[in-house]
Formats: structure tokens, sequence, C-alpha cells
């Protein structure tokens, strides 16, 4: 063991000595604003008053200071805010789940670089559900927050000119729900098997539970379906649908003498129950009632998008606008209720002008495809480009408009590489969060390729001043060259030159 005279640890050496500072990991996490971040999600987690419960510490004049000496109940020192919004870049940048982003934190000394450690620690920064807790506290304002400053950073970094940002491309998505496919047969039986387990709960006792036949009607219904045998079929969800009515009818009678309390919490379940069991029976909807898709996701929509290999997608529509020309995410966000494309266009460019507004631009120009088409009235100073105004284009805004495709592999990779083919996340909130965590991911991931591909352009002046200003030797010559190729992964300026 050593010790290094510039750390305060005697043991231990400090983590920018131990790692590659030319790393692109390590470039970020200098460039990053990481005091401003803080200071914008702050806010979020201070305390509040909860309807009826007092506390202690407040009074008519605001929250009285806690005096000195006094026990606190208030349990474990918090997580650092930097830490928590690092897990959150990083789960997303890299395509991981809370609990491998919190092991690999733990492994991994750029990630702790990142987030602002000065020693490594091996161990976990925190539990995988604290940041489940954490994204809650975010909403949705927060992690718009964190997007926005990616956008920032671009530009700070000149890795992308603002005027880049004026022109956009916006198109739609659907963001899949972890559900199972809603067959009607597997919805009875998950349907009477919630129905069992809420009665119970309540103390209510059945006189049948359906188990066994439950289990074998299903089994059954998957055998004729998969033979082709769609009247036998039909047959058997009939039946669950029975045995489903009567499980709700016995549970109504029996609540009849249960108290208050007792009867809303079982309303819900008798509800969503009974909603399957009419939507069996009828391939339409029924008027003003929308399909059950998941007894656990009932916000989930069936979203059809013309595909030949999937003509259906359950989840929620997910817009993004990105930049025409350097592919860099400005604004993703969910829409409940599977509205026309474009009755969305007005929502997502409001989004991204918000995230947009520290930079001093406006997206003015859309390149969108023919679902947009006949929203021109509805967006005041926006110019909308699409293929059917094919003739009226001029022949620099025909070729840019061959450029509106770019979004397609955006798409592709925050579905394959971000984690917005399936969202795990729970409730139309959970929806919200996700795809702006997903466009957050995608944009970490671009900073981290312009900078390993263009460098840090602060680095790049002092290399060009210190060859303009500086009457080099040979031997400086070559240190300024060899600086050149390792730091900023470019060519350098020949001998000559200098």
């Amino acid at each position: 063991m050593f010790a290094d005279a510039a750390t305060e640890d005697f043991f231990r050496a400090r983590l920018d000595h131990m790692i590659d500072l030319r790393h692109s990991l390590a470039v970020l996490a200098s460039r990053m604003p990481w005091q401003q971040i803080e200071a914008s999600v702050a806010h979020l987690f201070s305390r509040k008053a909860h309807a009826g419960v007092a506390m202690s510490d407040l009074d008519l004049f605001g929250e009285a200071p806690a005096p000195v000496g006094r026990k606190s109940n208030a349990g474990r020192p918090r997580v650092p805010l930097r830490t928590m919004i690092a897990l959150l870049y990083l789960k997303h940048a890299f395509n991981l789940s809370d609990e491998a982003v919190v092991q690999g934190w733990s492994e991994n000394p750029y990630w702790q670089h990142f987030s602002g450690q000065a020693y490594f620690e091996p161990r976990l920064p925190c539990d995988a559900t604290t940041l489940v807790k954490f994204r809650r506290l975010l909403g949705e304002e927060g992690v718009e927050e964190l997007l926005a400053q990616t956008v920032n950073l671009a530009v700070s970094l000149e890795l992308i000119p603002a005027s880049a940002l004026a022109t956009v491309v916006v198109d739609s998505t659907v963001q899949e729900k972890a559900v199972a496919h809603p067959t009607d047969s597997r919805l009875l039986e998950t349907a009477r098997a919630k129905l069992v387990e809420a009665a119970q709960g309540a103390g209510i006792e059945l006189k049948q539970t359906f188990a066994k036949e439950g289990r074998l009607l299903r089994f059954k219904a998957g055998r004729y379906a998969h033979a082709k045998q769609f009247k036998r079929m039909r047959r058997v969800i009939k039946r669950q649908s029975t045995v489903l009515g009567r499980l709700v009818r016995e549970i109504e009678r029996k609540a009849g003498g249960l108290s208050t309390a007792v009867r809303q919490a079982l309303s819900g379940a008798l509800a969503k129950a009974q909603r399957i069991a009419d939507q069996s029976r009828s391939r339409k909807n029924i008027a003003g009632v929308s399909k059950l898709y998941a007894w656990h996701a009932p916000e989930v929509e069936c979203i059809a998008k013309g595909k030949s290999r999937t003509p259906y997608e359950f989840g929620v529509k997910v817009g993004i606008a990105a930049t025409l020309k350097h592919n860099l995410i400005v604004g993703a966000r969910a829409f409940i209720g599977n509205p026309y494309d474009g009755h969305t266009l007005r929502n997502q460019l409001e989004q991204a002008t918000i995230l947009m507004q520290d930079t001093g631009h406006k997206p003015t120009t859309a390149y969108v495809d023919l679902g947009y088409r006949g929203v021109d009235t509805d967006n005041p100073g926006l110019a909308i480009k699409h293929r059917g105004k094919f003739k009226t284009l001029t022949t620099q805004e025909r070729k840019l408009l061959k450029r509106r495709q770019a979004i397609e592999p955006i798409i592709g990779h925050l579905k394959a590489d971000h984690r917005m083919d399936r969202c795990h996340l729970k409730g139309e909130q959970g929806d919200r969060l996700h795809a702006v965590l997903c466009a957050a991911g995608y944009n970490l991931r671009w900073l981290l390729r312009m900078i390993a591909k263009k460098g840090v352009p602060f680095l790049r002046r002092l290399y060009l001043r210190l060859c303009k200003t500086v009457a080099p030797s040979p031997n400086w010559a070559r240190m300024l060259r060899k600086l050149a190729v390792h730091a900023f992964r470019e060519p350098a300026p020949p001998l000559a030159a200098l």
C-alpha cells in the first residue's frame, strides 16, 4: 500500500488518479452542470406537510429551526442527489435494470467518478428500490430537466450549433407496456384469480373458487386456438365468463353486510372483473367504455401501426422530436388515449420549446410524415413540411425532407438500446417518466460519442493557442502532437506548421 500526497486518505488513491481522464465519460463528468441540475430539482425533495398530519417543526411563521442536541428520527442519511441523478442517466444510457445499474456502479470506477465519488467504493450506492422512489419524487418536471440539460450541454460544448435546434423532425411510436398478450381466456382467468384473492383479503368465504376448473379451461382455450378450432374455443371462453359472473354476484351479495371501507376496497376489483366479462362477450367496444387489456395496467391502449409482423401493439403513444441534421433528441412525450398524430404536434413542440429555452432558440420548422397533415392552423408560427406539400417546397426543402427518415433509426435505438421497447413503470405517470428518461439516456450516449469523435472544444482551442504563441523546440512539437492525437482523437498539424 502506498500513500498519495494529493489525497486526504493515507491508504487510498483518488479516482481521478486511477482512471484515464481522457475517457469520454470522465470528460463528460467534468463538463456536466451538476450544481445547476441539483438546484433545479432540489425543490421537488423538500419536506412537505401532508393533509391531516401535524408537523411539530412548523409554526405560524414557517419552519422552526431544529434544536441542537435533539435526537433525529429521520433514519439514514439521504443518498447524494448527484449520485441518484447519475444512476438514472447511466441506467438508460447503457440499457440496464435498476438492480443491474446499482451493481455495475459498485464495480465501475468511471461510473463512480461520473457520480461525483472521490474514492472507489466497492459497495452498492443504494438499494434498487430507492431508484423507484426517486423517480416518483422527480416527476415529469424533474426528468424533463435532466433531458434539457443534455441539450444545453451539447450546445455549450459546441458539439451542435444552436441554430440547428430551430429545425426538427417529429414522429410518433408506441412504447409497449410490460403486459402479457391480452387474450380473452388469459384475462378471464386473471380476473377470476384476482377476485378470489380480493374476497379472501376482505374476509369473505366463498362457496367455490373454481381454481382447478379455471386452470383447465385456460389450457383448453389455448389448445383449441392453436388447433384453429375456434367454435370450441369460444365455448370454453363462455364457460370462463360464466364462472367469473358467478363469483362477482356471490361477492356482491356477501359484501352487503360488511363495512363501507371494505366495500369500497372491493368495488375496484368487482368493476374490473365485470368489465372483462362484458368485453369477452363482444368483439366491439361497449359505447363509452374502452377495453381492458391488463388487470394491473388499465391505462394500456391497443394501437394499430400498420406493421405486418406486429399489427397491434399494447402500450402508449410517444412523440419524439429530434434535430434534423445532428440526431439529438430535443423532446419526448407520452400521450395517453391514443390520439391522432397530428393532434399531438402542438404539445410535442411546446415541450421542445420549454426544454430549449436556455439556448435562446425554439422550433420554427418541423419535418413530419403524412400522419401530421391538416394541422397547420393549430400551429401558428411553425412551418410544417411533409410529402403532401411536395410541389410547394423549394429544392433545398425537398433535399431536407429526405432527412426526415433519419428519425426512424433514432426510434430504433431508443427501443433497442435505451429501454423504450418495454415500460415496466407503473401507471400513466410511469409511461411519461419512462419516455423522457429513455430520451435522456440516448442523448447521454450521443454526447459520449461526440466527445470521443470531436474532442472537447476548449481543450482544442488551448492546444491551438499553444501552437501559435509558443515557439516550441522539436521536443515540444512532438509533445503537442501526442496531446492532439490522444486527447482529441484527431490528426495534429504537421511539424512544419509549428
